[in-house]
């Protein structure tokens, strides 16, 4: 790997997400000499050229051409590098091969997928070779689900620290977020419903808890989808429309390191409203919401959040530690700018920089077991997150 003409790959520089990443790296890390060693991907090298301009990335910064439907081109790409950004989704409909190829080359992969059924698949069909070859495939290393993977992962810490043990009770709650849906994720929403209808078992696949966690059933969880009032918090809960994802990969995340926070762990989240009647009724919406969460119109691929909106936006996330005793511990992860893209564009470029030092053995994992607190690290020094005991 140390002989590797690249440290980092982004493919799909040129769709939405894929050209806030490398432009991430080149403001970031162009002008560093200590910086990783990059290059930008995708099928047209005009489109490639293109946004290089665009981003005001160095004239120098070099292009690969590698088409998401030649195992040629992925493999060849794969053998050029240590890492692989993708931003290449759904990745369901374009992500299989590039998958193969780095499992095969022993190329580290970090995605943006929120694909479960997409990503069990994958899980049952490569993580034997990727333990061979040595590749970490890290899937939803963006808003899902680093912020409540890592999250969870540090109230756990400071439970240990305070009470002595973990907790068998997280409650996840975002508290406050400004952001908006691009193309691309409602285009992964899209294809995965499509095909639930075609294969209902993948309908179980979505509903079980720990879908990513093949030979481990832990307890009942709560659903997160009833709206109540939490006293402790002064305000209604509502569901969350990515709960489904980040829930899984936090159960995963800790089957991958044995199990840390308990076989009997139990784990939720939510979204926060308000009090009094107000508050019930945003719950209410929410819950409407959730069955058509992008409305008549969903926005195209490629299209997403405006440079002034990815930058005013923001993310406040609480999570709330219930001890048997009694005894409860708040925890927070905020980040700055637009969740899924301002923030996650940071998220994914910095997992793919803390791949580049992780002495983890290959397998397909999470960005909690894979890369923990020197994530967490990098993420605070880097991107803008803070994670924080609160009470």
């Amino acid at each position: 790997m140390s002989t590797r003409e690249f440290d980092i790959i982004v493919y799909g520089a040129t769709g939405y997400t894929g050209r806030l990443v490398a432009e991430y790296l080149a403001q970031a890390y162009g002008a560093r000499e200590d910086g990783p060693k990059w290059a930008m991907a995708g099928r047209s090298l005009a489109k490639l050229e293109e946004v290089r301009d665009l981003i005001k990335a160095p004239a120098a910064t070099p292009l690969v051409v590698a088409d998401a439907d030649s195992d040629e081109d992925l493999r060849a790409m794969c053998e050029r590098t240590r890492v692989v950004l993708t931003t290449v989704g759904p990745y369901q409909l374009y992500g299989d091969r590039l998958v193969a190829a780095c499992v095969a080359t022993g190329t580290d992969y970090a995605d943006l997928c929120g694909e479960p059924g997409w990503m069990a698949e994958k899980i049952a069909e490569h993580q034997a070779a990727a333990e061979a070859s040595g590749a970490r495939i890290c899937f939803s290393s963006g808003f899902d689900s680093i912020p409540f993977d890592l999250g969870v992962m540090m109230t756990q810490k400071a439970c240990v620290e305070r009470f002595g043990r973990p907790a068998p009770r997280i409650r996840g709650r975002v508290r406050a977020m400004q952001g908006t849906f691009s193309g691309g994720t409602a285009a992964s929403l899209g294809a995965t419903m499509k095909a639930a209808a075609k294969s209902p078992s993948l309908i179980n696949v979505l509903r079980n808890p720990f879908a990513l966690t093949p030979g481990f059933a832990g307890p009942d969880q709560p659903s997160g989808m009833i709206p109540s009032y939490e006293e402790d918090l002064g305000k209604w809960s509502a569901p969350f429309v990515m709960a489904p994802i980040n829930t899984k990969n936090v159960h995963r995340t800790n089957f991958l390191l044995g199990h840390p926070y308990g076989t009997d762990f139990r784990y939720d989240e939510m979204v926060l409203t308000s009090p009094g009647e107000a508050g019930k009724a945003a719950a209410q919406a929410a819950l409407e919401f959730m069955k058509n969460p992008f409305g008549a119109k969903p926005p195209k691929p490629g299209e997403g959040p405006s440079k002034e909106e990815r930058e005013n936006g923001f993310y406040d996330i609480v999570f709330v530690a219930d001890m048997d005793d009694g005894q409860r511990l708040q925890f927070a992860v905020k980040g700055r700018y637009d969740p899924g893209y301002g923030s996650t564009s940071r998220m994914l470029s910095e997992t793919g920089i803390a791949l580049l030092s992780c002495d983890k053995p290959g397998g397909i994992g999470t960005p909690g077991a894979f890369l923990g607190e020197a994530l967490v690290q990098r993420l605070e020094e880097h991107a803008e997150l803070r994670f924080a005991v609160e009470a």
